[in-house]
């Protein structure tokens, strides 16, 4: 049994251990209190009830300590409860918790935001506006390029996932749960085919030249405010686009000068192996959109840019009452303290080596496993009927149940909810990782 290592939290032995069946008793009488008062709308994927987590463990209220491998959906990317971050959050907790830095400003928000021009793509001279949430950074990112441009439309891609606020549900691909029943949405998005060469066998400049042509017919550039992208689609399946794909859409907008805009919540902050997955072919967006793993699983967001597209927004049309409260800005200074000083970007390569290795050795052996893909910690495999790429989503869900009955947290995703996608802290210890993957690996054996 190993110790937590120093990037996590508490002092929880780092070892998986059962002992109840999941969930538990004392889980399931609080499942009976949350549906008394949560709304039925607020979904769980795992129903235990957590009362301490760090390295790579969640301990939930019966004892039993499962091993993570979804992060809170990317967010507690240097592990819960990280040194930095608690004592900075301590230190900024006691001093004062809520100025509004509309009314009365703080060297927190500006703290993050120097970090943030310092560390997302680019050399050039960029400033930030900080908010609550991954929905809230894309909304406003959308804001700022429709008042630098003067145009309204908007452009995303099949298989995305952006939010659920009425603009950021009508850029989300997928209809259920997202999108389903809350109609009508915002107006002038456009959907445009992604690169998923998985299903396309398309090369990046093919799969490019389909999107433009598609733009270019249904949208047109002198229309156009901006295109949004994630590098690596999140929700949408963990689609990882052909090499030269995202090049050649970024070119395209420059040359129309179009915005465009990289959505790098879920994949940003050393996850990809890389501080962002922009980085890998040396795309500078002009704009980021950046949440979860940025401040360690407090709330915050932000939307990072050209310098003078940020300002072609007047004096109080960003904002909001609590984006960058001084507790959450503490907490990203915090995470990205963890991040240098721990090379969180080698470690996220070294995992996602260890994880990829593991999974082609899952899929010599199970054909219904039809690719693994991702880079760093961002990995995924999409299972599919044996030589089809027929969406095998009851196997999925039949391979997650085995995993969470026996200890290990997984989470799935894709269009067609047939995509398993890990996502494990980068404090989680290669002993924890390949017992995690022991347990996949049997969830395999167990439902062939």
């Amino acid at each position: 049994m190993t110790t937590i290592p120093a990037t996590g939290g508490p002092a929880l032995p780092q070892e998986r251990r059962l002992v109840t069946a999941i969930p538990g008793p004392a889980s399931l009488e609080r499942l009976d209190r949350k549906k008394a008062v949560v709304a039925d709308g607020v979904g769980t994927t795992l129903p235990v009830f957590v009362v301490a987590a760090g390295g790579g463990i969640l301990l939930d209220v019966d004892g039993n300590a499962l091993i993570d491998l979804g992060s809170g959906i990317a967010v507690t990317t240097v592990g819960n409860s990280a040194p930095s971050v608690v004592r900075r959050v301590s230190e900024q907790v006691a001093a004062f918790t809520h100025t509004c830095f509309m009314i009365t400003p703080y060297d927190g928000y500006v703290d993050v935001c120097e970090q943030l021009a310092e560390l997302t793509p680019g050399s050039h001279a960029k400033k930030s506006a900080l908010f609550n949430s991954g929905a809230e950074a894309v909304e406003n990112a959308v804001k700022i390029a429709r008042a630098a441009t003067g145009r309204d439309a908007v452009v995303v891609f099949d298989h995305a996932y952006h939010g659920r606020t009425n603009l950021t549900m009508a850029m989300t691909a997928k209809n259920m749960p997202y999108k389903h029943g809350f109609g009508p949405f915002a107006g002038e998005v456009y959907r445009a085919p992604m690169s998923y060469p998985f299903r396309d066998g398309l090369s990046g400049a093919e799969a490019a030249a389909r999107a433009i042509d598609v733009i270019e017919k249904q949208v047109g550039a002198t229309n156009l405010a901006c295109v949004v992208i994630e590098p690596i689609q999140g929700e949408g399946g963990f689609v990882v686009p052909a090499p030269g794909f995202l090049p050649a859409i970024a070119a395209w907008c420059a040359a129309h000068d179009v915005v465009f805009v990289a959505d790098e919540i879920q994949s940003g902050f050393c996850r990809t192996g890389d501080w962002f997955a922009s980085d890998d072919e040396g795309v500078v967006p002009d704009l980021v959109t950046t949440a979860k793993g940025i401040a360690g699983g407090l709330p915050l967001a932000a939307v990072t840019g050209r310098a003078d597209l940020m300002d072609a927004v007047h004096v109080g049309g960003l904002g909001g009452t609590y984006g960058g409260n001084p507790v959450a800005c503490a907490a990203g200074l915090g995470a990205i303290e963890e991040m240098r000083e721990h090379d969180l970007v080698g470690r996220a390569r070294a995992i996602g080596e260890r994880m990829r290795s593991r999974l082609e050795t899952l899929r010599a052996s199970y054909p219904v496993i039809g690719d693994v893909r991702g880079r760093g910690a961002m990995m995924a495999i999409e299972l599919c009927a044996p030589g089809t790429t027929e969406p095998d989503a009851a196997r999925a869900a039949a391979v997650s149940a085995y995993c969470h009955a026996h200890g290990v947290v997984t989470l799935t995703c894709g269009t067609w909810g047939n995509v398993f996608r890990f996502l494990p802290p980068l404090s989680i210890s290669d002993a924890l990782l390949d017992e995690a993957f022991d347990v996949v690996a049997e969830a395999f054996a167990a439902t062939a």
